[in-house]
C-alpha cells in the first residue's frame, strides 16, 4: 500500500535511499506546485523514514546523508555549534553545528589536548527543508549536523573539531576552529549557571551573549522564544512571514557561547513553526538534540531534565497548557504535568540534590502590560512547585525583567527585598522573568524598582489569562521590575550535610549594572 500521495510511494521508497527521497519531495513541491497547490501534507519522518499517518505541512524534516555530487568540502565551513547535554552531564554531550550545503562524512574529532584529536566520531545529517509557499524562505534547505558524545569522564575539559570530507579540523591551519566543552563534576562543587529568554537576531541579543560568556557559565538556560523566525508566534500555517533562514542568523550570533556552554533551550510561543510537524516541532528537532528523558520526546522535545552538581534543573513546554495561545493547548494530555510531579518526587527524594530549578516560557507571575500571567501555568504546575518546595522558576514571554517576592497559594507569604534571602522549605517559591535577552521590550503600569532605584509600592494592577479571557487582578507580589535588556546569573554555593547551601540570583543588565540580586537558601543533604 501506498503512503499519503503526497509524500514518497512505498514501492519508490523502497528502492530509494533517504537523499533520493528528499530530492524527490524536493521536485515534488517546486514553487510552481505549491502556488497551483497551496499548502500540502507530507509524510513526517520518525526514526530516519517516511511512516503513513504522521502529517508535516507543508515541510520537510528529514535525517538523511544528502547529495553532495558538487560540492567541494575543502571550500565549507561548518558554523553554529551549539553543545547541549545528554540526559548525564556528567558523560554526555551532543555537539550540533551547520553547514551552508550539503558535505560527504561529516564528523567530529575529540581529544584531552587540541593536540591529540585522535578520536573521530561520524556525526548525523538531519535535512530540514521548506518549500516554495511557505513564509519566506521558499525552497529552502537547512543542513544541521549532531554528534552524541557517551562514555565521557566527569569534571573534565575536552577539545573537539568539527569537520566533514575536505575540511579535517585536525589540520594545522584549522586548529584556530577547535572549541571547549567541560562535562559536569561527580560531585558537589560551586558552579554559575545563566538564564535568559526572548532573544531572537539582533545587537542586543549579542550583546547579552557577550556578557554571558565573561560569567564562565557551567551551562545556559533559554526560556523559549528563541530566534523568532516565525514573528506571529501563534502556532498556525496561515501566519505570514516566516523565514526559517533567521535560524542560521541565530545559530551564528550564539556560536561564541554555544560553542563551549551548553545551551539549554525550552520552547516557547513562537518556536511553534506550524509548517513542521509534529505540533510545530518538527524544526526544533532537527536543530537541536536535547536530553530524551522527557514524557514524550517526540511531541513534548523540549521537555526533559538533568542534573548538575547539587541542582536539578527541570524543562517544561508551556504551549501544551497556555490559555492565552492555545495552539498546542492540551496537547499531551495531562501526560506532561504527570511527569512534572514524578520529577519533582524523585528530586526531592534523591540524597545528593539539594536545589530544584524550574524553567519555561509562559510566566506564572508576571505584571507586563503585554502578556502578564498565565491561567494555565498557574492552575496545572503552581500547586506542583508548592508541595515540592521548588527554589526557582524562571520564566521568559514578557520582555522585560521582573521578580516577585516569596508567594504561596497566590498570596505573598515573605517580602523578598533586593538583598533578601527566601527559604522554599518553609515558606514558599520566587519566581522571576528574564525575557528581556534581546526583541523590543515591552512595559509596566508601575513605576520601575531595581537596584539602586527602589520604587515599592504596595500593590500593582495587572491581568492573567484564563480559559475565559484576561481577567483584570491587583498583585501585591512584585517586588523588583527593571525595563532594559537583561539576564539571570545564578551562582550556587553547596554545603557539608545540615550545613545551608544557596543559590545566590542576580539581574545583570546589558550594559553589567546589577540591578537586583537575592539569595535562596536550603539545608544541605
Amino acid at each position: 500500500m501506498d503512503i499519503p500521495r503526497m509524500g514518497v510511494p512505498q514501492r519508490l521508497a523502497e528502492r530509494m535511499s533517504m537523499a533520493e527521497q528528499h530530492e524527490y519531495l524536493r521536485a515534488r513541491f517546486s514553487r510552481r506546485t505549491m502556488i497551483r497547490g497551496g499548502a500540502v501534507t507530507l509524510g513526517a519522518v520518525a526514526g530516519g523514514a517516511f511512516v503513513p499517518g504522521a502529517t508535516a505541512q507543508a515541510a520537510v524534516p528529514t535525517r538523511t546523508a544528502p547529495r553532495t555530487e558538487t560540492v567541494d568540502g575543502a571550500l565549507v565551513a561548518p558554523f553554529g555549534r551549539h553543545l547541549a547535554f545528554g540526559t548525564d552531564p556528567r558523560t554526555e554531550i551532543t555537539v550540533s553545528w551547520q553547514v551552508p550545503v550539503a558535505v560527504r562524512r561529516p564528523f567530529i574529532r575529540i581529544g584531552a589536548h587540541p593536540w591529540d584529536l585522535s578520536r573521530r566520531i561520524d556525526a548525523e545529517v538531519r535535512t530540514l527543508y521548506t518549500p516554495a509557499g511557505v513564509g519566506a524562505s521558499a525552497d529552502h534547505t537547512q543542513y544541521y549536523v549532531h554528534a552524541r558524545l557517551t562514555h565521557l569522564k566527569p569534571g573534565r575539559t575536552y577539545y573537539y573539531g568539527v569537520g566533514h570530507q575536505g575540511f579535517d579540523p585536525a589540520e594545522p591551519h584549522l586548529l584556530g576552529t577547535l572549541g571547549t566543552f567541560t562535562t559536569a563534576p561527580a560531585h558537589k562543587t560551586p558552579f554559575t549557571f545563566t538564564a535568559f529568554g526572548d532573544e531572537g537576531v539582533g545587537y542586543h541579543g549579542l550583546a547579552n551573549n557577550s556578557l554571558l560568556l565573561g560569567q564562565n557559565p557551567a551551562f545556559h538556560l533559554h526560556a523559549g522564544d528563541i530566534a523568532y523566525a516565525d514573528p506571529s508566534g501563534s502556532g498556525k500555517t496561515s501566519d505570514t512571514g516566516f523565514d526559517s533562514r533567521v535560524w542560521d542568523q541565530f545559530l551564528a550570533q550564539t556560536e561564541s557561547v554555544a560553542k563551549s556552554v551548553p545551551w539549554m533551550p525550552a520552547y516557547g510561543n513562537h518556536d511553534m513553526e506550524a509548517w513542521y510537524a509534529p505540533h510545530g516541532y518538527g524544526g526544533e528537532e532537527a536543530r537541536w538534540t536535547l536530553p530524551d528523558n522527557g514524557p514524550d520526546k517526540h511531541n513534548l522535545p523540549g521537555v526533559y531534565s538533568f542534573v548538575y552538581g547539587n541542582t536539578a534543573v527541570i524543562s517544561l513546554d508551556a504551549n501544551d497548557v497556555s490559555f492565552e495561545i492555545p495552539a498546542n493547548l492540551g496537547l499531551s494530555g495531562g501526560t506532561q504535568t504527570k511527569w512534572l510531579e514524578a520529577q519533582l518526587k524523585k528530586y526531592r527524594a534523591a540524597k545528593d540534590v539539594d536545589f530544584v530549578v524550574v524553567f519555561f516560557h509562559h510566566c506564572a507571575y508576571c505584571t507586563s502590560t503585554s502578556h502578564a500571567s498565565e491561567g494555565g501555568v498557574r492552575q496545572e504546575w503552581v500547586p506542583l512547585f508548592e508541595k515540592y518546595t521548588v527554589d526557582l522558576v524562571i520564566n521568559g514571554h514578557n520582555h522585560q525583567y521582573e521578580r516577585t517576592d516569596v508567594i504561596k497559594a497566590g498570596a505573598v507569604t515573605k517580602t523578598l527585598p533586593i538583598g533578601g534571602t527566601a527559604y522554599p522549605e518553609t515558606e514558599g517559591v520566587v519566581y522571576v522573568t528574564a525575557g528581556a535577552a534581546g526583541r523590543s521590550l515591552y512595559s509596566f503600569t508601575a513605576p520601575l524598582s531595581y537596584e539602586g532605584h527602589v520604587s515599592d509600592v504596595e500593590s500593582v494592577a495587572s491581568f492573567v489569562n484564563t480559559k475565559d479571557g484576561r481577567q483584570n487582578e491587583t498583585v501585591t507580589w512584585s517586588r523588583v521590575r527593571y525595563l532594559d535588556y537583561s539576564f539571570l546569573r545564578v551562582d550556587v554555593t553547596p554545603a557539608a550535610k545540615g550545613r545551608t547551601a544557596t543559590l545566590t540570583v542576580r539581574g545583570i543588565a546589558e550594559t553589567g549594572e546589577q540591578v537586583d540580586h537575592f539569595t535562596v537558601a536550603r539545608r544541605a543533604k
